[in-house]
């Protein structure tokens, strides 16, 4: 991710349309020009963080910041809207924060067919560099959306005819046996942790991988790609050589 120091630049690139991932601002600043830059990036859905003066210094070490930090995106974010009537899957992560692993899941998402990846604004690795290396070309073809609120992301899918599918270690149901409708939202957890509680709740059905050894689990990026080619097997999908 490339960094931007000060209240110009900052606010030109907001201005330009940029893709930012997140902006810094030094807590209890004011001045007209400050407010511009928090009010732009509410009106984009950009995630402003506010941050003491020592904590802004370490970002950008010797670079005169003037109470004010952004960081480019390596990737423009699509609007959810975009695909709440469109038949598909959509896949999205609750607390996927390696960016090696975003950028695997990107880049099956992408090879399985599915519509966007989905990303809530806290708790996801940024799109960095990292991620675009690991997506191997994905990230700039496969939409990535980003929403403030994952519950009410899915409360709106809900409503515009989409069933959530959880990928959950204790899930009630093999992945095999899920079904998919034809609007469908795979939601996976993050590393370790798994999905939340609270979106756990929000998912429709509850799907498990089953395991014949004796680890537990795979790694999130492997049981995503996992469950997207089952459901690519099950709209008979027939694509080229999956050689990497």
């Amino acid at each position: 991710m490339q960094l931007i120091a000060g209240i110009h630049p900052v606010r030109e690139a907001l201005r330009a349309g940029r893709a930012l991932e997140r902006v810094h601002v030094l807590r209890g600043a004011g001045g007209a020009r400050l407010q511009e830059i928090v009010e732009l990036c509410r009106e984009r859905r950009i995630p402003v963080r506010f941050e003491n003066k020592e904590s802004l210094d370490r970002l950008v070490k010797e670079t005169p910041h003037q109470g004010v930090v952004a960081f480019g995106a390596a990737h423009n974010y699509a609007p959810l809207d975009r695909f709440l009537d469109c038949e598909g899957l959509l896949v999205i992560l609750d607390g996927v924060e390696d960016p090696h692993n975003l950028g695997a899941i990107v880049r099956s998402a992408h090879a399985a067919g599915a519509l966007a990846v989905v990303l809530p604004e806290r708790r996801s690795a940024p799109l960095s560099e990292t991620v675009a290396k690991a997506a191997a070309g994905a990230l700039s073809i496969l939409p990535v959306v980003r929403v403030g609120n994952l519950n009410q992301a899915l409360e709106q899918l809900k409503e515009h005819g989409f069933w959530t599918y959880g990928l959950d270690a204790g899930g009630d149901r093999l992945y095999t046996e899920a079904g998919f409708a034809a609007r469908s939202a795979l939601v996976v957890g993050g590393e370790g942790a798994g999905l939340h509680e609270h979106v756990k709740r929000k998912c429709d059905f509850l799907l498990r991988i089953p395991m014949a050894g004796q680890i537990a689990s795979l790694n999130v990026s492997v049981a995503t790609a996992v469950v997207l080619f089952e459901w690519a097997r099950g709209r008979g999908f027939s694509g080229g050589s999956g050689a990497a």
